[in-house]
């Protein structure tokens, strides 16, 4: 057997055995098996997305090249000031009671970066752009992942949204190559990401929409409406992709890097989950009024 096929499928499965971990009640109930009342299903997620943000964060430093200016030493404690106030609203369950001018400025603004990578790349090749988007585009949406579960200290719950976002994303990567692979002919951006196709792009819309159907079916208790969820994953993790995908082309950099042995970086692969994260929050917070 091919070891590279080996070594994808092992750092893969450890990598889903992490993630089910941190985003469920099971993996406090392993370890407080082991050391009873040791750790709380809350904290074991706080520590899987700082975790993430913080090589996250260095691999966007590495991507992007900084030069020897001050900007490069800034980055760290900017991403982890932001991250900072959102852990403080995380443990005091402050996201679930408004809707703050902040967070719409802080969406907005990862709207603006993705618009500018596309379109305004020269402006992320002087050092202010490069830290400005590092800060935006790694900080925001792992501080707003705080945002998507519910928990309780007392009967020690922990609401399963990161989870099945999880799910759909990946339900949406798998069908959407699996269809363009055998169906795409049209190219959805050949110079950006040439495998991607506006068939396997459709296909993985549909079929994530089953998906999200049984979600919403047999999950009653997730938050907002799954099918919406679903429509909102397949529709925007491919351009999270495709984000990736620019980043790494402007600055001639094939993989963000390799903590996950044959599937490269925490951006490579959670470029779907950093674009999908702001817009189901966004939906979370507007499904409250509506």
């Amino acid at each position: 057997m091919d070891k590279n096929l080996i070594q994808r499928t092992i750092s893969g499965l450890v990598y889903v055995a992490i993630i089910i971990l941190c985003t469920t009640p099971l993996g406090a109930q392993l370890i407080n098996s082991v050391f009873p009342d040791l750790i709380q299903q809350q904290y074991l997620y706080h520590g899987l997305i700082s975790l993430l943000l913080v090589v996250g964060t260095w691999e966007c430093i590495k991507i992007m090249k900084f030069g020897k200016g001050y900007e490069k030493w800034v980055v760290y404690p900017l991403v982890i000031f932001i991250f900072y106030i959102f852990s403080k609203r995380y443990f005091h369950h402050d996201f679930f009671f408004d809707f703050r001018l902040s967070e719409i400025l802080a969406l907005a603004l990862i709207a603006i970066a993705v618009v500018t990578l596309f379109k305004f790349p020269n402006e992320l090749y002087y050092d202010s752009g490069k830290l400005i988007f590092t800060v935006i585009y790694v900080a925001l949406p792992f501080s707003f992942a705080l945002g998507l579960p519910k928990f309780s200290s007392y009967d020690h719950t922990f609401s399963l949204e990161v989870l099945f976002l999880f799910i759909l994303i990946w339900s949406s990567d798998t069908f959407a190559y699996l269809v363009g692979k055998f169906f795409g002919k049209h190219k959805m951006a050949p110079k950006i990401s040439p495998k991607k196709t506006w068939e396997g792009y459709a296909g993985g819309v549909v079929l994530t929409l089953v998906l999200s159907y049984f979600i919403e079916h047999y999950q009653p208790e997730l938050r907002a409406n799954w099918m919406v969820v679903g429509f909102l994953v397949a529709a925007f993790a491919p351009l999270g992709d495709l984000v990736e995908s620019q980043l790494k082309r402007n600055f001639g950099v094939k993989d963000s890097g390799n903590i996950i042995p044959g599937h490269g970086g925490v951006l490579d692969r959670l470029d779907s989950f950093i674009i999908c994260v702001p817009v189901v929050y966004l939906y979370f917070i507007l499904e409250k009024f509506i």
